[in-house]
């Protein structure tokens, strides 16, 4: 686990108070602010804002040995998949980390969040799986984030689930393309749609490793079985070496008793895949797509943001400990 000697730490700007900890009883991310802390004092949150946004780059996350390829999964729409892919990306990619993101949903709502143009017409990753075109001939590089890179989707990438139906080896068209980008990134997350269609497969058959958003609701619950069961099929027949790696709890209310109920079902059930992060609802995150931007730079000193820092921050740790791969 971090500490002060890891490579997140350097002498510069922390957290103080609100420093990133990962022991069982400090969540700070899962605060939802009550009325008399809607404002957090301003040298704090300027701290947090430097830290998050690191404007002199010496702040490094660990990289990871191997390319860390991730699907970001779940049936269930409105759990933070987006969300949590534009965030973690852009988390990473601030300090240090060379980034591809694959926007695999044809709503588009990833290439939105990172501002990369995704109309009619744009190369966009529906021409790398239908017609071969390199995935480094549609990737474009996110302004203002160096190393970061977006695949965006089009509305042409809503065919493309039926138009993949009599293409040779369907499921593995994204796999390829990924493998044949000249550029070795560290990590490449995949934003799946709220389905468990062919493209959701084609994602589970690139990535090494699922990260799976939980909202902190009843419903959120209901189909991870049915989700578990597909991954353990694409494992099984057409990716021995994917796995789990990954469970973020997302929108958690702590006034809530429902939301303290799912965590503890959502802990007693996967253990230690669950990150200690925890994104707690956060009015700054979900204003930021509207301006093109991720919670990152739209407001770095907010609790959202703080959040999805642990969170990317313990995703690059555990990626050193276990050599890159979970």
């Amino acid at each position: 686990m971090p500490t002060s000697g890891d490579p997140i730490a350097p002498a510069g700007p922390s957290f103080g108070p609100a420093s990133p900890t990962f022991g069982a009883d400090e969540h700070v991310s899962r605060e939802t602010p009550g009325a008399d802390e809607d404002d957090p004092p301003l040298a704090m949150e300027a701290l947090r804002a430097v830290q998050i946004l690191n404007p002199s780059g010496e702040i490094t996350m660990p990289r990871p040995d191997h390319p860390r390829v991730l699907c970001v999964a779940n049936q269930k729409g409105g759990v933070g998949k987006t969300t949590t892919t534009v965030n973690l990306a852009v988390a990473l990619a601030l300090h240090g980390n060379r980034v591809l993101v694959v926007d695999l949903d044809p709503q588009g709502n990833a290439s939105t969040g990172l501002n990369v143009p995704h109309h009619a017409g744009v190369p966009d990753v529906y021409d790398c799986l239908i017609d071969n075109v390199p995935l480094s001939e549609v990737a474009q590089p996110v302004e203002g984030i160096p190393n970061l890179f977006c695949v965006p989707a089009t509305i042409d990438l809503a065919g493309a689930e039926i138009e993949l139906v009599s293409v040779v080896a369907r499921e593995s068209r994204l796999a390829r393309a990924i493998s044949a980008h000249p550029e070795k990134f560290d990590y490449v997350f995949i934003d799946c749609p709220p389905s468990l269609g062919l493209l959701t497969v084609n994602a589970l058959c690139a990535a090494q490793e699922v990260l799976i958003p939980i909202q902190c609701e009843y419903y959120a619950l209901e189909g991870l079985n049915q989700l578990i069961n597909n991954i353990n099929l694409v494992r099984q027949h057409l990716n021995p070496t994917l796995d789990v790696s990954t469970i973020l709890l997302t929108m958690y209310d702590r006034r809530t008793r429902l939301a303290d109920a799912v965590e503890q079902d959502v802990r007693n059930h996967f253990g230690s895949k669950v990150l200690n992060a925890v994104i707690p609802r956060n009015v700054r995150v979900s204003e930021a797509p509207s301006y093109g931007q991720s919670v990152m730079t739209y407001d770095p000193g907010s609790r959202g943001a703080t959040s999805y820092f642990e969170a990317a921050l313990e995703i690059a740790m555990r990626g050193v400990n276990t050599g890159g791969t979970a």
